[in-house]
């Protein structure tokens, strides 16, 4: 297959990347345009030892990191997302933004930035970091594990996130939100007691919004089609960078993230 056969498809995904990167689509594509450019004057730029679209990433992430802004706007546009996006450190932003909005594995983002994973993992944490800075919430875990329980929540507090507790079973879990309102559930599906973290997350959603992840061993019980809809699902068992990447997804694009803040005390 052709170099142009492989990059072509990757093209408005990357064009969506550089944008988020640049805080314009102008700029974005300036970029793109000189990554381009680099591989017509030097194909090797393109490591074929990778899949094609974690090798053209690679290309652009070298591009962009050895290059000065191309065309930055003055600002990122009025998106609430996008003003807490600029104010990420360079290189954790781009770890951020190709796990958490491209869909990288933290091996694959990695690989893209040219690192390896023990820097990939450090970049990731101080991007969860930044973010539960401007985006700091109350989070209540649903979980049945007394271990995975305490790993979750170290995550949840080593991002500068409140723990709010954890519920071991549905009632325990509606009642602690109910009086709680954290910020963000994580839940497990299957509780102590035999009941369901998916009919817990159901009867909390119908007395208040807050963004759910649901950590599982069986994802299949949530591709039904039933709501609540798994927007955000970990499968077990998970990789930490996973968790971190997924819950600072899901505060920096919640929109009610900023007026439920909690404030460092």
């Amino acid at each position: 297959m052709t170099l142009s056969a492989l990059v072509a498809p990757q093209l408005p995904f990357l064009r969506r990347y550089a944008r988020a990167m640049s805080g314009s689509q102008s700029s974005g594509d300036a970029y793109v345009v000189a990554m381009l450019e680099a591989l017509i004057e030097d194909p090797t730029l393109f490591d074929s030892r990778l899949d094609a679209r974690t090798a053209v990433y690679k290309a652009f992430s070298r591009i962009w990191n050895a290059m000065p802004i191309i065309g930055r706007a003055d600002a990122l546009s009025s998106s609430g997302a996008e003003r807490r996006l600029e104010q990420i450190t360079p290189l954790p932003r781009q770890a951020f933004l190709l796990t958490a909005v491209e869909g990288f594995s933290a091996d694959q983002a990695a690989k893209a930035l040219g690192m390896d994973l023990a820097h990939f993992s450090k970049l990731l944490e101080t991007a969860g970091r930044e973010i539960s800075a401007q985006v700091a919430t109350s989070v209540l875990i649903i979980e049945d594990e007394p271990i995975i329980a305490m790993d979750l929540e170290t995550l949840v507090k080593d991002l500068g996130h409140e723990c709010l507790g954890n519920a071991r079973t549905r009632g325990e879990a509606v009642e602690m939100a109910r009086r709680l309102r954290p910020g963000l559930v994580l839940a497990d599906i299957r509780l102590a007691d035999g009941s369901s973290g998916l009919a817990a997350v159901h009867d909390i959603l119908e007395s208040f919004e807050v963004p759910v992840i649901f950590i599982t061993a069986y994802p299949e019980s949530l591709l039904t089609g039933a709501r609540p809809e798994p927007t955000f699902l970990i499968a077990k068992p998970f990789e930490e960078d996973m968790v971190r990447a997924v819950i600072s997804q899901a505060l920096f694009f919640d929109a009610k993230a900023e007026t439920e803040a909690v404030s460092a005390s």
